[in-house]
Parts: structure tokens; sequence; C-alpha cells
């Protein structure tokens, strides 16, 4: 074939659902910047107009209506350049996942999503019907008539078409129909939510799918904290015959984050510049820089005035005030210190002007200043370890910190009920009693001090603890955000102590010397979460057995047995506590604040795990393991 060379753009973009102000001016922003770079093909991200996120409001035929205007705003910025645009299309009471394609301002046609993720944090075919292979319909809007389907383009004699995001991911995906068709590039615009490594995954679909087909892929990600609960990372890539040319840096703050090549085609492309992709992946870096990301979404698309924490010394609360600081950090990193304070929209011109004025260790406490405000609400139980902990963090990392007792409340509550009962509460007729309302009346303070700033409060559950119910509901778990409850606790402990020594937050020094407790019997009891529960790392793989992996329980005890982690009554005993504890404690699972998926699976039944509240317990499935 003769030779051409074709300038491509694929853009990731922080969108939100039915944010069409937002959304539209991302969309000029980066069609703009690739016009600017002489671009011929311009790929932006699924539903990139409405925002993937808008679950049932898709069912509503005005959003598609709405959409399809905005869309045809969108084509008259598109003079002199190809770009692929997505939106939902709602044709014959039915809505389809599209990307169209405009060229030098004219719609040429839709190319409707074939496969629908329906697993996982999924459920696209609640509101999407998957388009049928190889065909192309005609359909009329506002007065025009336009062609639907499995499309084939052509630019300047090159021709190509899509994989629309899951479309990618099956074995008989859309490529294998467009090679024999001639197709020398497949554009995949996509919505593909962050999960710990799973970056590594993606690569590999798009590069091995360019040296399979022989052809060249571009791919182009949302970014940031669209919706609430899930994040992407803003992942571009643009590989050619199983060589890739592009990759930028993921989770980055921006709104719009672009990247460029000149592709060569031809019998025998020329690949002039290639990049080395470099596995392992540091999971604790990812972890780190999707938190802060998804936090900073978090806040400025509620409109809040940062982050509130009852911080008790702990490990969980530590990792929510150590993203705070990281949150300050990566964003002045990202997008320079004025950057991030106007994209922040909390400051007048003057106080930003007095915060660019600081040098940039100043500058970054000042905003974790103001930005996160810390309480630690000891009681007697309490110990100096968890309040130096607690004081010696956020000194460190620069955050407000306040500090009182609530023995008076609990005291004035524990007094009531034994006026009513007329006799006493004891630790040995009333344990988990006196344990709840310590932390329960922890929750009025800091939710007023919340209220103060317009802020939003953190709850600082973990996973490991949602999944046992190891958790105070209306106390530890009162918040309006519930940041690292897709995050075990295994997990956890080792990345502060990573924190402390690759990221220098040396706040972490007190915490890192502590074993994880509550703090909420006598200290002469020498409370602790894994002598309440059973050693995390033991919990978490339990969990990932039964949930992610899908075992029953006796099949979780023989694998458990394989490996000799215990005696098997030890191991009986474990697995009946945690079955037990989930059982009975999926409502509470049901009330947590909203958090994020940051790992490939999770157990929050409005994203990723459903269960039912009232079950039979596995009281069957248990008694068979201990046969």
């Amino acid at each position: 074939m003769k030779e051409t060379r074709l300038q491509l753009a694929a853009a990731a973009l922080n969108q939100t659902p039915m944010d069409w102000d937002n959304n539209l001016q991302n969309i000029k922003q980066a069609i703009t910047e690739a016009i600017t770079n002489k671009t011929d093909i311009l790929l932006l991200p699924e539903l990139c107009i409405t925002g993937y996120g808008c679950e049932d409001m898709f069912l509503s035929p005005w959003l598609s209506e709405v959409a399809f205007e905005k869309l045809l705003q969108v084509k008259e910025w598109c003079e002199g350049i190809t770009v692929a645009v997505s939106l939902p299309v709602f044709l014959d009471r039915k809505v389809y996942n599209t990307a169209c394609v405009i060229k030098n301002k004219e719609i040429l046609g839709f190319t409707a999503k074939q496969f629908l993720a329906n697993d996982g944090i999924h459920y696209e075919p609640r509101w999407f019907t998957p388009w049928p292979a190889n065909e192309v319909q005609e359909f009329e809007m506002m007065g025009e008539t336009y062609q639907i389907g499995d499309i084939i383009y052509e630019e300047q004699g090159v021709k190509y078409a899509f994989e629309i995001c899951e479309d990618a991911w099956r074995p008989n995906r859309p490529a294998e129909r467009h090679m024999p068709k001639g197709v020398q590039l497949i554009l995949n615009p996509s919505a593909s939510h962050f999960a710990l490594s799973k970056t590594d995954v993606r690569y590999r679909l798009v590069v091995d799918a360019s040296k399979k087909y022989q052809c060249a892929y571009m791919y182009a990600n949302l970014l940031g904290n669209e919706a609430g609960r899930v994040i992407y990372d803003g992942e571009v890539l643009i590989a050619q015959n199983g060589k890739l040319i592009r990759r930028n840096e993921l989770l980055c703050f921006k709104n719009v984050d672009m990247e460029c090549a000149e592709v060569c085609f031809s019998d025998s492309p020329e690949i002039a510049e290639v990049i080395e992709y470099l596995p392992p992946i540091d999971e604790n870096k990812e972890l780190i820089a999707a938190l802060s990301l998804a936090l900073f979404d978090y806040m400025r698309k509620s409109r809040s005035r940062g982050f509130v924490l009852s911080l008790s010394g702990g490990a969980d609360s530590s990792l929510c005030a150590v993203a705070v600081a990281e949150m300050v950090r990566r964003g002045i990193e990202s997008l320079g210190l004025m950057g991030f304070t106007a994209k922040l929209q909390m400051f007048s011109v003057r106080d930003a002007a007095a915060i660019d004025n600081l040098t940039a260790e100043q500058a970054q406490k000042e905003l974790v200043n103001r930005l996160l405000t810390c309480a630690y609400q000891g009681t007697v139980n309490s110990s100096d370890d968890t309040f130096n902990s607690a004081k010696g963090l956020a000194e460190s990392i620069g955050a407000r910190f306040y500090n009182w007792t609530i023995d008076d409340e609990v005291r004035g509550y524990t007094s009531k009920i034994e006026a009513a009962l007329e006799r006493p509460l004891t630790w040995e007729q009333d344990d988990i009693t006196l344990q709840n309302i310590q932390a329960r009346v922890r929750a009025p303070g800091i939710w007023m001090l919340a209220n103060i700033e317009n802020a939003l409060l953190m709850a600082t559950s973990n996973r490991s603890e949602a999944s046992v119910g190891y958790a105070t509901m209306d106390g530890d778990t009162a918040g309006s955000i519930s940041p690292i409850a897709g995050i075990d606790k295994a997990f956890i402990r080792q990345f502060l102590i990573w924190a402390q020594q690759e990221l220098g937050y040396e706040g972490l020094q007190y915490v890192n010397n502590l074993q994880p407790t509550a703090e909420l019997r006598p200290a002469k009891e020498a409370q602790t979460d894994e002598k309440d529960l059973m050693p995390y790392p033991v919990l978490n793989q339990i969990e990932r057995l039964a949930f992610h992996d899908r075992y029953s329980p006796k099949e979780v005890f023989d694998i458990l047995s394989e490996q000799n982690l215990a005696e098997p009554e030890q191991l009986q005993a474990w697995l009946t506590k945690f079955y037990s504890l989930w059982s009975r404690n999926q409502w509470k699972r049901e009330r947590y604040a909203p958090s994020f998926h940051l790992d490939d699976y999770n157990v929050d039944p409005r994203s990723w795990l459903r269960f039912p509240i009232l079950s039979g317990g596995f009281r069957e499935e248990l008694a068979k393991m201990n046969s």
C-alpha cells in the first residue's frame, strides 16, 4: 500500500455525569489542543459528553436528546480535524452506547458498542442494548439522517474502526472482523475503572492486539473520580505492530491529558520511537496516586471545603490523613501551586497570592492546614501512644489538630441506661454496649466540626473490618465518605511503613510501631484487633477465596489447610467466625458511607458485591466443614 502518515491524538478527560458545561469545556480544550498540534484524528473517552456514571438516568430519553444537542455543538468545533466523541443514542426505546465520528464539522456515523460490561462494578445491560455484529442502519434525529452500527471509516486512505472498552476484552472482539476488511487503525474510547495493577492488563490488551492484527491501536480512558465511587486512571496508549509508541503518566490532576504521535501506515511501517514498558507495578505508588486524586475530585465536585477526620492515632485514620497530604503534594506537582489553588475554587485572589509567596514546603503545609482538620477524642481507655501518634502525624503534615476527651459524654449515657435498667453496666455482662457507646459519642462532636468547616467527614473503616462488621455503626462508620473501605488491613499496615520510608512521612513512625487496637476496653485487657478477630492476613485470604474466587466454606478450608496456616481446629474456628460475622453484618455494609473501588474487588453492595441482609448464615456449609 501507499505510505500514509497520520498525526494521531488521544485525550483523557476528567468528566462528571450530566455536568454539561464542564464536560463540553474539556472536550473543546482537547479539540483545540489537537488542532494546534495539526492532528488528523483525535480520540476521546467513552460517553464523554454525558459522563459514564449517569446510571439509571441513561434510561430517560431526554438525557440522550440533550447529549445529541451537545454533540451538534461539538461538531462546530471540529474544523479541519476528525474527532471521535462518545454519547448515548436513544432509538426505538433502546439506548446504545456509541462513538460518533465527526470530520471537518460533518457527522460521518455512529459506531455502537457490541459487548456490554456486566461483571464486578459494571451493570451496563441494565441501561444499554448491545449492537449486532456487521449490521449498519440509518436513523433520523433532529431532521437529519445518520448511519449507526458496525461501520468502517476512512482517513486519507487509511481504514479505521472501533472497539469500545469492553469490546476489546472479549475473545470474539470486533478486531477479529475488522482486519479482513482492511482496517489498519483501531480506536478504543474507554471508561475502564482503576484497580491495582490493572494498567498492566490494559497495556497488554492494546499492545498485543496491535501485534496480532498488525495494525495501529489508539486507546483513551476517562480520568479521575467521575461519579463518586469509581476512579479512572486516564490512561492513553498508542501502539503499532506490537510496539508502544505513546503512554502518558496516569492519575494526573489535569482536566485534559493528551498524547500525540505521527504514525506511519504502509506495508512495512516505520516506527521511529518506541517506549519501553517496565513492570512490575508498585501497588503502593498506585494506591496513593488513585486515593489522592479520588479525594481531590470528590471534594471539589461535591463543592466541599476540605476534610475533617477523627484521628485516633491508628493505622486507618493515619492513612486518611496521609492521603489528604499527598492530595496536596501531588496536586501541586501536577498543576503547579497556582493551578492547584485555582482548581480548588476555595481561595480569594489575595489568599492564593499569599500562599504562592511561601516556600514550597510552607505552601504545602499551609494548604494541608486549610484542607484537613483533625481531632483526637480520648477516653480513660486511650493510651499516650495513640495520642502521640495522632498529634505527631498531624503536626508533621501541617493539619489542624484538636484534642478533647469524651468521658463525660460516655458517663452521661451510661448513667441514663443504668438508671433505666436499675443495675450497673459491667464489662463482664455488657462488653459490646460499653465499647460501642465510646465510638458513638465521638460522632456528634466531629460532625459539628465538619458542618462548621463545610467539609467532608472521613470515615475510617477498612475492607477487612467491613467484611466482619468490626465497626460501630453511627460511631467510627460516621462520615460523608469512607475512602479506604476498599483496602484490606494488611495492605494498609505495609503501606504506612512504605509511606514513611519512601514518601518521607516521618510522622508515621509512631503508628508503625503500634499494634492495631480499638482501645475501647480497659487498658489492662491489652485489646488488639487481631485478638478480637483473627490474624489480618488470614482474614483477608478467607475473604478473597470466599467472595473474589467464590469458593465454598469447605473449599476455603481445604485450600488453607494445604498451606498449613494453623491446626485444623483453629482454621475451623476462624472460618466459622468469619462466615458468621459476614452474614450477620450485611446491614452494616449497606450503610457505609460511599467508598472508592481501589482493588480488583470490594465488599460494597452498591458497587461490587451484593449479599442478602437476611440469610441462612452458611450454617449447613459450616457444618459440613466441621464434620
